[in-house]
């Protein structure tokens, strides 16, 4: 993983392809992205940045919804107008079906004229589509000598990368016939962020952690990632998705693999993927009764409400996992992961919950209520580093949490790069480390395939809207002895 951060290097002259440039993607993250990539000095001399999409608009008119999504939704709003001046230079637009060769054989004129007039080699094609366009627009590029095994040309694909395994595996099958896996870059904006890259240099770049780092002293792991917000506008797409494919296919399982993967070889994209994917597989596929016991999903009172949710709706909005990594590390070690909407406040963290330590030294003045050390690496918002630990009370012979803190905003201030200026820069920088691996996502469906099939005769658990999420889910924490930790409160765990 790149130790400098996308401001800290200067990226090769591009031309980037925005394929679905009319919908909100591009107005809302990718632009707004690339436009914080200039201010930071991150941008060549030269690039072009065009947009592709069905509906008729002019350059004008593309460049004028561009500044509008920048001022909206960009971190730099209100924009210089300096900085504006020159990215607007940059942007042109290319109307056209997603599944018409003519246009692609205009396009492909297009990049030509770009290479021998200013040199921009390197292109990229950028599908901010539904998933349903992948395989026909990387199959017309091909035909149309833009992308192929002999040439540099990348593809960057959002999520989902399919719907199940045997989409997922058609899809790999269907994009690989036509480009390199090297040159294909599966985004999952979670991996961008900062705190989360920094987990490799938390974990391997310090000497205290990695001793304890496994099942001697770590009872379990939970990992959250919950949101106070309902479906609002995106009814009709969540209720065919659903938390388990929408969040724990892709974000919560690069979370987990990267908290319990082996140290790597060095910081090269191969040697952390390889060790991501060989957590993955050490995760037996569920069997349909351990899902019953060890999977719980959950739906919001009221989500049936929702626009354009169906009244009869059995899509989850939260799910709790108990996945057990089935290595010499972490054998024994519940993993729990929860994720949902409209739960009690937002929050992405991993925590770590160390073993209670004897209390025998202390068991006259407290009884056996030693509480166990815990760390919460805190993703957002937030960010930060937090070690819970027990110290004596001034006076009294009692031992109280208390808790030693690592702000990011305290420490390195308040900037930090969005998500997709960092993996926007690497993939025009062709370094795909914090991409995910055809075969971490194959992995990763392996797994939720079988929990999905083990929930067809399961009711679904209704929950509170402002709660933590459905009564079954603490009930499989007590049922190991634990609970979920609060991270309102970091009580005691």
């Amino acid at each position: 993983m790149s130790p400098t951060t996308p401001a800290a290097r200067i990226l090769p002259p591009f031309v980037m392809v925005i394929f679905g440039a009319s919908g909100d993607l591009t107005t809302r993250k990718l632009v707004p992205a690339l436009f914080g990539l200039q201010h930071e000095g991150a941008m060549p001399a030269d690039y072009s940045i065009i947009g592709f999409a069905r509906r008729p608009k002019s350059d004008d008119e593309f460049r004028k919804e561009m500044k509008e999504g920048i001022d909206k939704f960009s971190r730099l709003s209100p924009i210089d107008s300096g900085d504006w001046k020159k990215f607007t230079q940059k942007l042109s637009y290319h109307p056209g079906s997603f599944d018409d060769p003519a246009v692609y054989a205009t396009l492909k004129k297009t990049l030509t004229d770009l290479t021998k007039t200013r040199g921009l080699t390197q292109h990229i094609f950028y599908l901010a589509t539904s998933p349903d366009y992948f395989s026909v627009i990387v199959q017309q590029l091909a035909a149309a000598g833009l992308v192929g095994r002999n040439l540099p040309a990348r593809v960057v694909v959002e999520k989902p990368f399919g719907h199940d395994l045997a989409s997922a595996r058609q899809l790999v099958t269907d994009l690989q016939a036509c480009l390199d896996e090297t040159n294909l870059f599966r985004i999952d904006h979670y991996l961008g962020k900062e705190t989360v890259q920094n987990l490799l240099y938390f974990r391997f770049a310090n000497s205290i952690w990695e001793p304890i780092w496994n099942s001697n002293l770590i009872d379990n792991v939970q990992i959250t990632v919950a949101e106070q917000e309902g479906v609002g506008t995106r009814g009709a797409f969540y209720d065919e998705v659903g938390a388990m494919r929408d969040m724990v296919q892709n974000h919560m399982m690069q979370l987990l693999s990267i908290t319990a993967m082996e140290p790597p070889a060095n910081l090269t994209s191969q040697s952390i993927h390889d060790e991501k994917v060989k957590v993955l597989r050490s995760i037996p596929t569920p069997m349909v009764e351990v899902v019953r016991s060890s999977a719980i999903r959950g739906q919001y009172e009221g989500y049936r409400n929702a626009d354009r949710v169906s009244p009869q709706s059995t899509t989850e909005t939260y799910v709790a996992l108990k996945l057990q990594i089935d290595n010499w590390r972490w054998s024994g070690v519940p993993f729990y992961l929860r994720t949902g909407k409209t739960l009690s406040s937002r929050a992405s963290e991993i925590v770590i919950v160390f073993r209670r330590p004897p209390a025998a030294l202390f068991r006259a003045e407290l009884g056996d209520l030693l509480s166990r050390n815990a760390m919460h690496i805190r993703l957002q918002p937030d960010e930060g580093v937090h070690l819970c630990f027990n110290a004596k009370q001034p006076g009294r012979s009692s031992v109280q949490p208390v808790d030693m803190e690592f702000c990011y905003a305290s420490e390195f201030g308040s900037y930090s790069p969005g998500a997709y200026e960092r993996l926007l820069g690497d993939a025009i920088f062709g370094d795909s480390t914090l991409f995910t691996r055809d075969d971490e996502v194959l992995e990763a469906w392996r797994i939720v395939d079988a929990i999905r099939n083990g929930w067809k005769d399961t009711p679904i658990a209704l929950y509170r809207t402002g709660s933590w999420g459905p009564r079954e889910s603490d009930l499989m924490l007590k049922a190991d002895g634990n609970h979920w930790v609060d991270l309102d409160a970091r009580a005691k765990v």
